[in-house]
């Protein structure tokens, strides 16, 4: 189990989510995950839920397949048998595998609607932050994860068609009734030199941007975070200061 902070805070779940795959939701899935453990020193969780393992692979300590991710919700294997250490200190891990594609016909047949928010109680006590790595799409497995979450972080590139799928998703929240968590949109990719880009920001001055850069690149090449190989770049900043804007959020809770 990551050791973290002695410091007592309040369990909270960050779900990285968004309609539309492609927005850089790994990305911002594992350096909030580094942010958490690494800078708030707290007890961190990163839970990949996206059957093509992307966060599994640039943190995992273990590269074997189990082909048992999808157990955890079947009840056949306990939750906490799966969690790893990942390769940040502090940042424990439950990697993702190709057993999770048939995860939305399981939550069909199980009809347990918060099968997942139970599942995260449990691992409450043991950390303070749970960050989950979502799969795109409005699915079974979204339905879970979105009554599961505290807050939903939504990276968008600023094009009208990824900025209509941001608000898709808060349509349906709302069709749904009901108490919510809080959506955080962020802009994801961001390129200034576009005119598209530049327009977006202007027209959403309050949303949190991730700027398009080699160093981002660079993180599958490393297989590390951003704050363990370029803490100074422009792009390591812009998600520690992303992250404060999620604890500053949490903390209104």
């Amino acid at each position: 189990m990551a050791k973290g902070s002695t410091q007592k805070t309040a369990s909270a779940t960050i779900a990285v989510y968004s309609l539309k795959g492609g927005v850089g939701k790994t990305t911002m899935s594992v350096n909030l995950a580094w942010a958490s453990a690494c800078i708030s020193r707290r007890r961190t969780l990163l839970w990949d839920l996206d059957p093509q393992a992307a966060s599994s692979w640039l943190l995992s300590t273990d590269q074997t397949s189990r082909d048992a991710a999808q157990a955890i919700f079947s009840k056949d294997v306990e939750v906490k048998k799966l969690i790893q250490p990942s390769t940040v200190p502090g940042l424990d891990l439950i990697a993702a595998d190709t057993s999770l594609r048939g995860l939305d016909h399981l939550f069909r047949e199980m009809d347990k609607k918060k099968r997942l928010a139970k599942l995260i109680e449990s691992l409450g006590r043991d950390y303070d932050r749970i960050i989950l790595d979502c799969p795109p799409g409005l699915t079974e497995t979204s339905e879970q994860v979105l009554r599961a979450a505290d807050l939903i972080v939504i990276p968008v590139i600023p094009s009208p068609l990824s900025q209509r799928a941001m608000g898709e998703v808060a349509r349906y929240l709302v069709q749904r009734g009901g108490a919510h968590a809080p959506i955080l949109p962020v802009y994801s990719m961001v390129d200034r030199r576009r005119s598209l880009h530049r327009a977006a920001l202007e027209s959403q001055t309050g949303w949190p941007a991730i700027p398009m850069a080699s160093t981002i690149e660079q993180m599958t090449v490393r297989r590390k975070p951003l704050g363990a190989f370029a803490p100074a770049s422009p792009s390591a900043q812009a998600f520690a200061s992303l992250w404060t804007q999620v604890e500053r959020q949490l903390s209104g809770r």
